[in-house]
């Protein structure tokens, strides 16, 4: 077998063959599923099997009163794009800022007596620290979360706002999560793991009942993947109820273990993966998510940074929603349009948790990515008021300059030569054209011009 590669160009890479009937969900479902509401958990069966429907009404039953049944929006931006209505289904705005408490509350609120007595421990850079945190807290036990050394300051902090006591361990989270079994191993603390446990599944599929119930024509429901805890448990809730709804799972292009790992037919760990999407920036898929993606998702397909930027800065401006790049992938899909898809379309805002700072660098980059934001650097004659001539003729194409850097010491200028660095603000890719195109015909050297 080739050795899988670290990054997968955006675009399509279909599960076709490895889809389960709603037949084949009940055969399963009949095959040990505890008796619907019975609130009988993973944890007194084998975890061969998949997650069934009467698992995730389970779910829901224990998550009453905890959860909030969070919005389902209607996008008209997306809706013109895609003709047909498209709706996003606001996880951002779920207790903790993600869906992660759904599955976390489930898992910790199944444990034993003796069990809690013991706590609980995890590891993330962020949104299941949170989801964990916050239910521990509910349950009444305690959490130890490891998170890696870079995690962003203000996900560490929310993190111990919510009870959990924080350690730094490691650079990335599965160097985190090694040491969270070390520790478990240890001091006999429960290990909840992010996505690959069936209660865990089944807590994240309650989201596709609120949908199913909030947008009974849906046609197509397209979530972010990183684990495929997520997907995996709506997939099993919406196929047993609505065989004919299309689940589509989106991966950042430069951490998409999923569409190596399905032409594997076993999950394959990633070399290396970088995205700005922490949140779904997982190496290899879990053993039990890959069996549901295999079996029930429809599709996989994958998005660049600038398709995700595109959508942060889309979902920001013209939703008013504040969400993480994790959260946006879906959206990224359908802007970018590596995936068909039949409306009506739900996308799931699976995450808010942003760096303040990574909003900043995600705006001025989605910006550059919507050809909105140049950095362009002129040479020119070092004279008295042509620095002036030249912002003069920027204002006269009604372009905006955000930023304006004058240096002479630059060791290639020729003498008498000056070198202005701007960052300018432009209405598009057309308008940033007519802007360069005309500074070169006025005789002005555009050494660089690319879009940040």
């Amino acid at each position: 077998m080739d050795a899988p590669r670290p990054r997968l160009p955006p675009g399509r890479h279909g599960v076709a063959g490895h889809r389960l009937t709603v037949d084949g969900v009940r055969a399963v479902g009949d095959s040990g599923v505890a008796a619907e509401g019975s609130g009988v958990g993973w944890h007194d069966r084998g975890m061969t099997e998949l997650v069934g429907l009467d698992d995730v009404r389970a779910a829901r039953e224990l998550l009453a009163g905890v959860t909030r049944t969070t919005p389902l929006e209607p996008s008209r931006p997306l809706s013109a794009a895609l003709g047909g209505p498209t709706w996003l289904k606001c996880e951002n705005v779920q207790r903790a800022g993600s869906y992660k408490v759904r599955g976390a509350y489930v898992r910790i609120s199944r444990l034993s007596a003796a069990e809690r007595e013991r706590g609980v421990v995890a590891a993330s850079a962020g949104n299941h620290a949170q989801g964990v945190a916050l239910a521990a807290g509910l349950v009444g036990t305690h959490a130890t979360v490891f998170m890696p050394v870079n995690a962003p300051l203000p996900k560490v902090a929310a993190t111990k706002g919510y009870g959990a006591q924080v350690e730094l361990a490691g650079n990335t989270v599965d160097e985190s999560l090694v040491a969270a079994h070390t520790y478990a191993e240890r001091t006999g603390a429960v290990l909840i793991h992010p996505f690959d446990h069936p209660d865990v599944i089944a807590g994240q599929g309650t989201v596709a009942l609120e949908i199913l119930e909030q947008c009974p024509e849906v046609k197509t429901i397209i979530t972010g993947v990183g684990g495929g805890g997520l997907i995996s448990g709506m997939a099993v809730a919406a196929k047993a109820l609505r065989p004919d709804v299309r689940i589509i799972g989106v991966q950042a292009a430069g951490a998409a273990a999923f569409p190596p790992s399905l032409v594997a037919g076993e999950p394959v760990r990633l070399p290396v993966f970088s995205t700005i999407a922490d949140g779904i920036a997982v190496g290899r898929p879990g053993e039990i998510t890959f069996n549901h993606v295999r079996k029930l998702v429809d599709e996989i397909v994958t998005v660049s940074e600038e398709d995700i930027s595109r959508a942060l800065l889309m979902l920001l401006e013209r939703g008013k929603q504040v969400v993480e790049p994790a959260g946006a992938v879906g959206v990224a899909a359908l802007l970018a349009g590596v995936v068909e898809v039949e409306t009506p379309v739900v996308a799931v805002l699976s995450g808010g948790n942003i760096d303040p700072l990574l909003m900043l660098r995600v705006i001025e980059h989605g910006l550059a990515a919507a050809g909105r934001y140049l950095r362009v650097t002129v040479r020119c004659s070092d004279r008295p008021g042509q620095l002036a001539s030249l912002l003069s003729q920027i204002a006269e194409h009604r372009a905006n300059v955000v930023d304006v850097e004058h240096q002479r010491a630059n060791p290639h200028l020729s003498l008498g030569e000056v070198e202005v660095a701007l960052s300018v603000e432009t209405r598009g890719v057309e308008h940033s054209d007519t802007l360069i195109s005309a500074l070169r015909a006025s005789g002005y050297q555009v050494v660089f011009a690319a879009e940040a």
